[in-house]
């Protein structure tokens, strides 16, 4: 786990909301801020576990928008599940818009333009999660990608009790934060199911913890060049059958979702100056793979960029 924090406090007051939306932009997604109070300023932190993160924040009134550009600058897609704790907000996305009160939780497809107006004092807990993790689980917000999970839902208790533990000290361990963030997904499915049909789909994803288990483990030992199929079933006690239909109910494959969270890995290490030291090779083999020519193919498939020239391009962004 990873921990930062920015503060607008220790900034010049003219540089503040400049200063502002960069620290949203690395905490929680790329996107523009406008419309400031006089004498703006703001708080945020966050906690990463991995490619997942949780980000709180306190801040005068303004506006974030997520735009196309910002979309296409993108390497990664997520859903962003924010929990309004203190102000009023209004979310506006496609041709939906809700409002959220303190205690509800909104859910938005970070895949999509949006804009989030805070007209009063706020202060949110934000988790960012793999798009694929919670489109595996509700499908249907591809049709409703914008959702609010009011104050007074069953569930919501459980949510903020989730994201609460995720976003503060408390959550230390990857095995954990893999493992909330599922029952998230389990959750953000049941409230948001509209038919009998999308209400079944969701049952049944939450009473399989199994695949939570998997992802849990896997997270944990992704860096093992002999992870495989059978050593994660002989690790749970389940057969090899069961390992592949998990992941077969969430469309994708057992290789696949280790190629992709390898990858992503390795990615973040190019990006962080704390590795700039580690050669590629390094960090390749340090995150399981056992082949640097097929590690650099499946680089530049996924990102369009061989990984020498990604990090050469990300150190002259850097420097420009």
């Amino acid at each position: 786990m990873t921990t930062r924090s920015w503060s607008t406090r220790a900034v010049p007051q003219r540089d503040q909301f400049a200063f502002w939306r960069e620290a949203v932009c690395e905490a929680v997604l790329n996107v523009a801020t406008e419309h400031p109070t006089d004498g703006f300023h703001g708080d945020i932190t966050c906690s990463q576990f991995g490619d997942l993160r949780f980000a709180t924040f306190a801040s005068t009134p303004h506006e974030v928008i997520r735009l196309k550009s910002h979309i296409g600058r993108s390497s990664d897609a997520h859903y962003l599940v924010s929990w309004q704790r203190g102000g009023a907000c209004r979310m506006v996305q496609n041709d939906a818009s809700c409002e959220l009160q303190p205690g509800d939780i909104g859910v938005v497809d970070g895949t999509r333009p949006f804009r989030v107006e805070f007209p009063q004092p706020v202060d949110r807990v934000v988790a960012v999660i793999p798009h694929a993790q919670l489109h595996s689980r509700a499908p249907w917000l591809a049709r409703r990608p914008l959702n609010r999970i009011a104050g007074t839902s069953p569930l919501n208790g459980a949510l903020r009790l989730y994201l609460e533990r995720l976003a503060g000290p408390a959550c230390t361990s990857m095995v954990e934060a893999a493992a909330l963030t599922e029952n998230i997904c389990n959750i953000v499915a049941l409230t948001t199911a509209a038919s009998d049909n999308e209400r079944s789909s969701a049952r049944q994803f939450a009473i399989q913890p199994g695949l939570d288990e998997m992802l849990a483990v896997l997270r944990v030992h992704l860096a093992n060049p002999d992870l495989a199929p059978k050593m994660l079933a002989e690790r749970l006690g389940v057969s090899v059958r069961t390992i592949h239909k998990r992941f077969e109910d969430s469309n994708t494959t057992f290789g696949q979702w280790i190629l992709e969270n390898r990858l992503q890995a390795c990615r973040r290490a190019l990006d962080d100056p704390r590795h700039a030291s580690f050669t590629i090779s390094e960090i390749a083999y340090g995150w399981g793979f056992n082949d640097l020519s097929h590690f650099s193919k499946a680089f530049k498939a996924r990102f369009g960029l061989s990984p020498a020239r990604y990090r050469h391009a990300n150190q002259a962004a850097d420097h420009g």
